[in-house]
């Protein structure tokens, strides 16, 4: 399988700093794969900060105000026009440099960080994965409200549409924390897998998947802060999978990716679409991602000792 891994702007063209370094970094992973015609590839886009700008609109001073007009539902919102547009052959790998995300995954990396701030960097890293990962994802309606001086034109995210969300036990759990804050409506389910130390195999021990399964509109998020090996991640993709979910509606989110990882998410499920503050180059022998941030479960829930 020929992977490539190519570094693009959302709003201008790449430089060539970000290139060479994701391209690094994946130097081991393409070397490692067997040539492969068609699929099987990724790209990881680094995202320029979005620029606003202010439309201004006159409003007649004699304006109705007193009425609320009916809103009208439309459409899922489509991707902005400098998103790249998902390739059902070809997983994408989204690596947002927001300061901020550099600064709380610093504070997660730092062994010294006591457990309780190692939780607390983990959620406002899921918190602004969250952000990034839902900007051309939620469903919206057109409707109209009343405001202090005039009626003003709204779009207002789906309540009928909540986004499913998977956190893989426990350390997925930090992740979607501050899930609540972000997204207007969500179902959460969970799914735990034991990894044997020795294997590195993922056993499922708990899964609180819907028993009536997903639609293929579904739209689920699985949270997983590290995606070392790939043997859990790919269980639970797998596993929603066979619920019935869409993988074109299926997204990642993890704070430090290997390329291991995602090299059998790209040869398991071409089309997945992934989220992650950092991709890190090299595993141990045991498993965990060099710099990585060691077990994040037991760091985040204060049980290293045990």
């Amino acid at each position: 399988m020929s992977l490539m891994s190519r570094t693009t702007m959302t709003t201008t063209t790449t430089t060539p700093s970000s290139s060479s370094t994701i391209a690094k970094r994946m130097r081991s992973c393409s070397s490692s794969s067997s040539n492969k015609s068609d699929g099987g590839c990724f790209e990881t886009h680094r995202s320029r900060r979005h620029r606003f700008r202010q439309h201004h609109r006159h409003h007649h001073p004699t304006a109705d105000r007193g009425e609320t007009r009916r809103g009208v539902r439309t459409k899922a919102s489509s991707s902005p026009p400098s998103s790249p547009k998902p390739n059902p052959n070809q997983m994408l790998i989204y690596v947002p440099p927001h300061p901020l995300l550099k600064h709380w995954l610093a504070v997660a990396r730092n062994a010294a960080s006591p457990s309780a701030l190692f939780r607390s960097a983990m959620a406002e890293i899921g918190k602004i994965l969250l952000y990034e990962l839902s900007r051309d994802w939620l469903e919206t309606y057109e409707a109209q409200v009343q405001g202090p001086l005039a009626v003003a034109n709204v779009e207002v995210v789906d309540p009928t549409k909540p986004i499913s969300i998977v956190p893989i036990l426990r350390a997925g759990l930090t992740l979607v924390e501050k899930a609540h804050e972000v997204l207007p409506t969500t179902k959460t389910y969970h799914l735990g897998y034991a990894r044997d130390e020795k294997t590195l195999e993922a056993t499922k021990y708990l899964d609180k998947l819907p028993k009536a399964g997903f639609s293929k509109e579904d739209k689920v998020l699985i949270s997983d802060p590290m995606l070392a090996t790939g043997g859990t991640i790919v269980r639970a993709v797998r596993d929603v999978l066979d619920k019935g979910a869409d993988v074109k509606n299926v997204r990642v989110m993890c704070c430090v990716a290997a390329p291991p990882a995602l090299t059998k998410l790209s040869e398991t499920f071409p089309g997945l679409v992934v989220y992650a503050a950092m991709i890190d180059e090299n595993i141990t022998e045991e498993g965990f991602i060099l710099p990585g941030l060691g077990d994040a479960g037991d760091r985040a829930f204060g049980t290293t000792d045990d």
